[in-house]
């Protein structure tokens, strides 16, 4: 059963909170005090935090009508509201959006999987799904969801046949913290999000929007023109479907050639006995980054460069092979970057 905390009274004339900048708390303050931000006459933009996978944590603000019309849209594209179960930290902007579409619809969200009733949605992000479909206790709840989001991180095609073959109701999310996290569903945008590419990189248009980098006006201006986000991700649209292909930082520059680094993770996962990759640009003196292959599984060097080379450029092939247990993650199930890059300057080191 859901405990939530008492309404907070620290609600000014316009709807200030003191636990919402940035949101911070625990899941059941932030829902009280989420309540009360949405009841007030008038209210100020949230903050949140950006996942800071790629550096230090933006300070995004976030409108009530954003965050209104992002939890209608999501209900409306998955068939109307239900009960929302939180297994995201609610600090995050996924965990976030969980606590204010239960606001918003009026029905308690609940602590856990088994505690839901009736028409129900969860979110999670890959990792979880793919510990929970080796459980039999979870994949048998998975399977009684109306549906469950997955986001935060690349969906594996993998991954979500498997989810598929054995009964859950997967629908990946393409999102952000700036557009109130997923406004894109299985490659359809939400109901009033547009889309368009420009020179490679996705560009949104959309009621969530953000207002802005909180402190940070030159940034905001840059990512933010004429109503569209310049989201930084690449990607391709057809037949109105968009597809995400990697991130314009994610462009590694070893030696005067530009790599992909998706490509190269993409096509080492299809090695047989690997579960996990993460491919980076690290600093290096010769080649000014040099390719760098984190995998989970079994794998050396020459077979990872063999591999890559049959299908592209040889260039592309990593220069550095690190082998681990699993990948370091945030909190928000995204591959933390920065250890990443740690490691491998250990490992040479």
């Amino acid at each position: 059963m859901w405990q939530g905390a008492q309404t907070s009274a620290l609600v000014g004339s316009v709807g200030r909170v003191s636990n919402l900048w940035p949101v911070s708390g625990s899941a059941a303050e932030i829902h009280a005090q989420l309540t009360d931000w949405h009841q007030a006459t008038t209210a100020e933009p949230l903050h949140v935090l950006t996942s800071g996978s790629t550096g230090q944590p933006k300070r995004v603000a976030l409108s009530r009508d954003a965050m209104r019309a992002a939890a209608a849209a999501t209900h409306e594209r998955l068939g109307g509201p239900g009960q929302w179960v939180l297994n995201l930290p609610p600090t995050n902007v996924a965990g976030l959006m969980v606590l204010f579409r239960s606001v918003v619809s009026g029905i308690p969200p609940a602590d856990r999987i088994g505690a839901a009733g009736g028409r129900a949605y969860l979110s999670l992000v890959p990792t979880q799904l793919h510990r929970m479909l080796d459980d039999s206790a979870s994949l048998q709840a998975l399977r009684g969801f109306a549906a469950v989001l997955i986001g935060g991180a690349a969906f594996p095609p993998d991954l979500r046949q498997r989810a598929e073959a054995l009964g859950v109701p997967v629908v990946a999310t393409y999102g952000m913290s700036e557009t109130c996290g997923g406004c894109v569903y299985d490659g359809l945008p939400l109901d009033g999000v547009q889309l368009r590419i420009e020179s490679g990189e996705v560009q949104i248009s959309a009621p969530m929007l953000f207002e802005g980098y909180v402190g940070d006006e030159s940034h905001t201006a840059e990512v933010l023109q004429d109503g569209w986000f310049r989201t930084g991700d690449l990607g391709e649209l057809r037949d109105g479907r968009l597809t995400i292909t990697g991130r314009k930082d994610d462009l590694i520059n070893s030696g005067g050639v530009k790599i992909p680094a998706l490509v190269v993770a993409q096509c080492l996962k299809e090695a047989p006995r690997v579960t996990d990759v993460a491919v980076l640009g690290v600093p290096d003196p010769e080649w000014g980054q040099r390719v760098v292959a984190f995998v989970v599984g079994e794998l050396n060097l020459p077979q990872a460069r063999d591999l890559v080379a049959d299908s592209h450029p040889r260039q592309w092939a990593p220069r550095q092979l690190v082998v681990l247990p699993e990948l370091p993650e945030l909190p928000n199930g995204k591959v933390d970057r920065q250890a990443l890059e740690q490691i491998a300057g250990e490992q040479l080191s």
